[in-house]
């Protein structure tokens, strides 16, 4: 409840005592969540949660602060001093996740369990997202720009030699947030489109390896015979993750080439399609882990198939649309 109550009073907000509030009720909702587990790894991970929210909650207020005392303005869209825009950058960054401020993120996902992690990656990124997407025509587009592409690279790079799925999912993350920040400013309605295409996937993924007790690639070779339909949905969705046609996750990525295109940035167009081949690496080799290999099996039993499991309605539902919504590309754009 105080998580929603959060997000809701921050995208709600026009005065920036309110937003601030909001991102604080969110983090210290979220913390009780990250250390359930009382495991040494969960309280490293929510300690670790704190300082970097504190911290760039700190940032946001005297950014605003700053703004009001130079401009009279606490209006979130009123935000026109060159410091308090920098400030404010920052404290988003940080907030997300986005790279040079990123080093939190993988760590705390890792620490969290899958539904945990599901929040961190998707419910808690929607606040900042709101706030950035309100402030966008104060920012400065060479350090967004810059912030962008350095995200992209850094989540392909980066997750190229992880082992562990929430690691490799915090990386794709930190690459897609890169996606979100590069077309901020010339079309905000696309950072918001891609922002809820994402959360879609990523909640079909966490949820689909919460469902299969997946944590890294050892366990998701001998996962599939647990549920094999899931597992193989699970491949597709890792896919549209990737941005491959014909499934939803291309439909972003496209549109957003395109508006680079139509603004005359098409070597950063360019640069940033290149770097989603880093990304599409490591879901392709999750993918062939899923479906494709076969353990090293030295007895000569039948496998036995776990199908007593049942798989809920939202997995289901939530894996379809994150595969098959690329031909209802014309409604999503008019609803948007």
């Amino acid at each position: 409840m105080s998580l929603l109550l959060g997000t809701t009073i921050t995208i709600s907000s026009n005065h920036w005592m309110m937003a601030w509030t909001g991102l604080e009720i969110n983090t210290l909702a979220i913390i009780p969540l990250i250390s359930k587990s009382h495991h040494p790894r969960a309280i490293e991970a929510a300690t670790k949660y704190f300082l970097t929210q504190a911290a760039a909650s700190t940032l946001l207020l005297f950014s605003s602060m700053t703004n009001a005392w130079f401009t009279g303005q606490w209006d979130i869209t009123q935000l026109t001093h060159p410091t308090s825009c920098l400030l404010l950058t920052t404290a988003v960054s940080i907030k997300l996740g986005l790279t040079p401020f990123h080093f939190w993120f993988p760590e705390v996902l890792q620490g969290s369990s899958m539904t945990t992690g599901l929040l961190l990656a998707t419910l808690m990124k929607f606040p900042p997202t709101a706030l950035l997407v309100i402030t966008s025509p104060s920012l400065n587009p060479t350090l967004l720009t810059t912030m962008a592409i350095a995200s992209a690279a850094l989540g392909g790079w980066m997750g190229l030699n992880q082992t562990q799925v929430r690691k490799v999912l915090a990386f794709s993350s930190i690459s897609h947030l890169g996606w979100m920040t590069i077309i901020l400013l010339y079309n905000p309605k696309l950072t918001l489109l891609t922002f809820y295409l994402y959360c879609l996937m990523t909640s079909a993924i966490f949820l689909t390896l919460n469902t299969t007790k997946i944590t890294n690639l050892a366990t998701m070779m001998t996962a599939w015979t647990k549920i094999p339909p899931l597992t193989t949905t699970l491949m597709l969705a890792l896919l549209s993750l990737a941005g491959l046609p014909p499934l939803t996750g291309f439909l972003p990525k496209w549109l957003i080439i395109q508006e680079l295109t139509k603004q005359e940035m098409t070597p950063v167009a360019t640069t940033i399609a290149l770097l989603s081949l880093l990304g599409l690496f490591f879901y392709l080799r999750l993918a062939y882990c899923a479906t494709i290999t076969l353990p090293p099996n030295s007895s000569n039993h039948m496998k036995q198939w776990q199908t007593n499991k049942s798989v809920h309605i939202p997995v289901t539902t939530l894996i379809s649309l994150s595969i098959m919504l690329l031909p209802l590309s014309p409604m999503i754009f008019t609803t948007t």
